[in-house]
């Protein structure tokens, strides 16, 4: 009985940290973080695709087609808050993903001048999380209708 516990509970946590992606970041709770958000996204892609179009200004059908190339779509929402904050274009921040990708994104944002420990990483970091309105309702954090972007 002991052997059959042990080998459930083995199980369970190779499952688990199976289904945990490591986005490179070099921070693991960022990286838990991203899990948990991406988990979300994933749980309703519909609102995800119509929050995060209006949030960054990209078509829905531009998302679809990063997420058919095997994007996650926490690593969308990384790019968008990379692209403000290194002040560059959006598809500048998919380009670099495109062919840094195996390196993670903290080598990304290396790249693109968001160095870990900056200021800048912080600020990535500590973004509000976006969450995916359900029926369109709201609890008014993340919700970027109307305000003006940092």
């Amino acid at each position: 009985m002991k052997k059959a516990v042990f080998l459930f509970v083995l199980i369970a946590i190779t499952m688990f940290t199976r289904a945990q992606k490591n986005f490179g970041t070099g921070d693991t709770e960022f990286e838990k973080q991203l899990n948990i958000l991406n988990s979300e996204a994933k749980s309703d892609l519909n609102s995800f695709k119509e929050d995060i179009s209006k949030e960054l200004n990209v078509s829905k059908d531009r998302i679809q087609e990063l997420l058919n190339k095997a994007m996650e779509p926490v690593e969308i929402i990384l790019s968008g808050r990379i692209s403000g904050i290194a002040k560059t274009d959006f598809e500048n921040v998919i380009k670099s993903y495109e062919k840094n990708k195996d390196k993670g994104w903290g080598q990304i944002a290396k790249d693109l001048g968001i160095n870990p420990g900056s200021p800048e990483f912080h600020e990535l970091k500590d973004k509000p999380k976006h969450k995916p309105s359900s029926n369109g309702n709201s609890n008014g954090k993340g919700n970027s209708k109307g305000k003006a972007k940092n």
